[in-house]
């Protein structure tokens, strides 16, 4: 190439301008440490009613904790994997969500009368909502057979906890009842275990042995 040559193509290149880099989102970080806290501060309440240490006529009490703690914190925690891209939390999350709400509006409006359900009726709805929740939470677990076997264990547990609770529901058992009761408090404590390891993880740590997944590949 010659003088004059180059001379004529320099002023081509300079009009092709580097391509800029992206730059990196303002979101980062583990959902799981507000999705998890909230989760066992409602199943914590859930659970004391269920054993008995809530009177019959408080069955109102949890919904303080479950609609303006455990939903709302579920939701945040789902929207919040959604934007990282991390779909199949921001699933278990959403799901969650859903529970939680819907668990407060059912007992708020079989407390105030908002759908017109008889007191006969009131036994089939509840089974209702469990049967219904509990075929969505075994789905759930049979997709975590492929997570860690902290997960699957956690999500069994629901499983036994509102099958017990359906139940008692069903047969007017107290104390299947109450059995239900501590299988919540039995998730409740992986649940524990896993904050604790996602916290550890989050302030530099090495977390916590989780399992091996159930399902491999």
């Amino acid at each position: 190439m010659s003088l004059s040559e180059t001379d004529a193509a320099a002023p081509a290149a300079a009009q092709v301008k580097p391509r800029p880099q992206a730059a990196p989102g303002p979101l980062d970080g583990d959902p799981a440490l507000i999705g998890v806290p909230t989760f066992v501060v409602g199943s914590i309440a859930l659970g004391l009613s269920l054993v008995g240490y809530l009177p019959a006529e408080a069955a109102g009490a949890p919904i303080a904790i479950i609609l303006a703690a455990t939903a709302l914190g579920q939701f945040i925690a789902a929207v919040w994997a959604a934007a990282l891209g991390q779909s199949a939390v921001a699933a278990v999350f959403g799901v969650f969500t859903g529970f939680w709400l819907s668990y407060a509006v059912l007992v708020l409006g079989l407390i105030h009368g908002w759908f017109g359900i008889t007191a006969a009726a009131a036994t089939r709805t509840q089974g209702a909502f469990l049967i219904s929740w509990l075929v969505t939470i075994v789905l759930l677990t049979v997709s975590t057979l492929r997570l860690p076997a902290a997960f699957t264990v956690l999500f069994t547990l629901i499983d036994v906890a509102l099958a017990l609770v359906l139940w008692a529901t069903l047969d007017g058992s107290g104390g299947v009842r109450t059995l239900g009761g501590y299988a919540v408090f039995a998730f409740v404590a992986v649940g524990f275990y896993l904050f604790v390891h996602v916290t550890s993880l989050a302030t530099g740590g090495r977390g916590l042995p989780l399992g091996r997944p159930a399902v491999g590949g």
